[in-house]
C-alpha cells in the first residue's frame, strides 16, 4: 500500500494570516503519507530553516525531496514540491506558463518503490483562468509530459488544477488515466476552501496498475487552520508491474 497526498499549502500562510510552516509539518505527520505533492511552496536558501520551507519539511519528516522551481517569490524559489519516503531516481520540471499570466509548472518525480518498481508522479498547479487552463492542457499533450517514451512505470498525476468543472485538461487526463471520483469516496463534490467548501480544485489521476483502496479529505483542527486547502489523501495498492497504461488508454483530445 502506498499513501499519496496532494496539498496546496498556500506558502504556509494559514487561515489566521500567519506563516507557520511548522503547522504544515504537524498536518503531514497526522497523515503519514509515503509520497506527498505540495503546491505553493516558498524556499529561501541560506535563511532560517522555516523560511526554506521545502528543506524544512523534508528534514522534519525525514523524507527525500524534489523541488520544482516555477518563479521567484520574495527572494526565494516558489513552486511545487514532492516529498517521498522512498528514494527518488530522477526529477524534472515542465513549464506550463501562459503569456501575461502567473507562471505555472509541473514537477515530475520518479519514485523508486523498489529495485523493480518505479512510480512516476506528476505534481501540477494550473492557472485560475478558463482559457489559460485550456492552453495548459494542450501543452501537456503537445510536450508529451505525461505519456513520454521514457515512462516505464505507473503514473499518478495530481495537484491543484483550479478546475472545478470538466474542462479541457480534465478531459485530456480522463482519456488517458483513471480519475478519482471524490463523490463516491467522500460523499461530497467540493473540497475548497477547507472551512466552507464550494469548489473542487484538487484532483488525482492514476494508471490501471494502481488500485485505489481509500480516499479521504484530511479535515482536522490543525488542517483547517494551516492552509486554505485541505490535503487530499489516497491509498493505492499496486495491482501490476510494468506497463504505464498508456497503450490501454491512448486517446486524443481536440480543442
Amino acid at each position: 500500500m502506498v499513501r499519496i497526498v496532494t496539498y496546496n499549502i498556500h506558502r504556509s500562510r494559514g487561515m489566521d494570516g500567519r506563516v507557520r510552516p511548522e503547522r504544515i509539518v504537524d498536518v503531514l505527520r497526522e497523515i503519514g503519507g509515503d509520497v506527498i505533492a505540495l503546491q505553493e511552496v516558498v524556499s529561501i536558501a541560506g535563511s532560517s530553516p522555516k523560511l526554506d520551507q521545502a528543506r524544512f519539511f523534508a528534514d522534519e519528516l525525514g523524507m527525500h525531496l524534489a523541488l520544482g522551481f516555477v518563479r521567484m517569490f520574495r527572494g526565494g524559489d516558489y513552486g511545487n514540491v514532492v516529498l517521498s519516503r522512498f528514494p527518488l531516481r530522477n526529477s524534472g520540471c515542465y513549464d506550463l506558463s501562459v503569456p501575461r499570466r502567473e507562471k505555472r509548472g509541473c514537477l515530475r518525480v520518479d519514485v523508486e518503490l523498489s529495485e523493480e518498481r518505479v512510480l512516476h508522479v506528476f505534481n501540477i498547479h494550473l492557472g485560475t483562468a478558463y482559457l489559460e487552463r485550456r492552453r495548459q492542457g494542450r501543452k501537456i499533450v503537445a510536450a508529451r509530459i505525461i505519456d513520454g517514451d521514457d515512462l516505464f512505470g505507473p503514473r499518478v498525476v495530481l495537484g491543484d488544477f483550479n478546475e472545478w468543472t470538466a474542462g479541457l485538461t480534465s478531459r485530456i487526463l480522463a482519456a488517458r488515466l483513471n480519475s478519482v471520483d471524490i463523490r463516491t469516496h467522500l460523499r461530497r463534490s467540493r473540497t475548497y476552501p477547507g472551512l466552507f467548501p464550494v469548489l473542487h480544485l484538487d484532483h488525482i489521476y492514476f494508471d490501471d496498475a494502481l488500485e485505489l483502496e481509500k480516499l479521504a479529505l484530511h479535515r482536522t483542527r490543525a488542517a483547517l487552520v494551516a492552509s486554505d486547502h485541505l490535503p487530499l489523501v489516497a491509498d493505492f495498492r499496486i495491482a501490476a508491474l510494468g506497463g504505464t497504461g498508456i497503450e490501454q488508454r491512448a486517446g486524443t483530445e481536440t480543442a
